[in-house]
């Protein structure tokens, strides 16, 4: 029993895990939270590392959840806490995970726009009917080339126009 300034007793160890079991198993793993993980390719550049394409899927992942959790909280709507932790899916599953929310924000992404453009149309819109109903008085007629003015010629009533 470790004291109050001690703390508790660990063991480094090295594990050597096949390739198509590792995910599951370091996924159990990091489950626990009982491990710590060090990374003995120090010298390995970021983009030369085995699961590189797995952890930029993870990114981009993380980054359509933070976009559509911002949008159900700009919608005023509240998500509920996660019941307990949620394992880690399998590699099977993520894919399908990953097409699902791309396909949720290319949807909504579509419906804002879609938002956006309607609302300049029925701006547009309600331009146009300020302009018509602006001036509601009687209507004023106008004709031009009638009998009465001067160099009409053959005295053939012109165009009449009312309104404004």
């Amino acid at each position: 029993m470790g004291s109050m300034f001690r703390s508790e007793e660990v063991a480094l160890v090295q594990l050597f895990l096949p390739t198509a079991a590792a995910y599951t198993c370091v996924g159990q793993l990091g489950e626990l939270g009982l491990v710590e993980f060090r990374d003995l390719n120090a010298s390995v550049s970021a983009f030369q590392r085995r699961f590189t394409v797995d952890i930029r899927r993870c990114e981009e992942l993380e980054k359509t959840f933070t976009f559509l959790q911002e949008q159900v909280q700009r919608a005023g709507l509240a998500l509920p806490p996660p019941e307990g932790r949620l394992p880690a899916p399998p590699p099977r599953d993520l894919l399908r995970i990953q097409e699902e929310t791309e396909r949720l924000a290319q949807e909504l992404r579509d419906v804002q726009g879609n938002r956006q453009a309607l609302r300049t149309q029925l701006h547009q819109l309600q331009l146009h009917s300020a302009v018509l109903h602006q001036d509601q008085g009687p209507p004023v007629s106008c004709s031009l080339g009638g009998p009465g003015r001067a160099g009409s010629g053959e005295g053939r009533p012109g165009p009449t126009w009312a309104g404004s």
